[in-house]
């Protein structure tokens, strides 16, 4: 399966969250709920947010973290772990699993003070006059 029928696949199983959605990164593609990413698609694999709240339910499935290496250097592991596919296959699991690395994004980017990047003007929008 591709990248992008693989994503098809999973925005279909998360079709029971509003607001959820993909934006292509990195040759993979991160999952987004009202602008919050909260997972991410990497080699046909899905990956939710974690963090001590949630990590025990994927070390429970034996679920392993999203790890990733750049040319010359050392793997780095980050905050997102692999989705076991009986929980992708089970759509009212998954939206469980879901809302709760939607919360786990939400209180990090709470932490971090990450604001909201400003939306720019659609292209057919008229622009405000530049000052002079």
């Amino acid at each position: 399966m591709s990248d992008a029928s693989y994503k098809d696949y999973v925005l279909d199983q998360l079709k029971q969250m509003s607001g959820v959605g993909a934006r292509a990164m990195f040759g993979g593609f991160g999952i987004y709920k009202s602008g919050t990413m909260f997972g991410l698609i990497a080699g046909d694999e899905l990956y939710f947010k974690v963090d001590d709240s949630n990590r025990p339910d994927f070390e429970a499935r034996k679920a392993k973290p999203f790890v990733y290496q750049s040319a010359g250097r050392k793997p780095v592991s980050m905050s997102y772990w692999r989705v076991p596919d009986e929980i992708l296959e089970d759509g009212d699991e998954l939206k469980t699993w879901a809302m709760k690395a939607y919360d786990v994004a939400l209180k990090a980017k709470k932490a971090s003070g990450a604001k909201p990047k400003p939306r720019r003007a659609p292209r057919n929008m008229p622009r405000p006059p530049r000052r002079r």
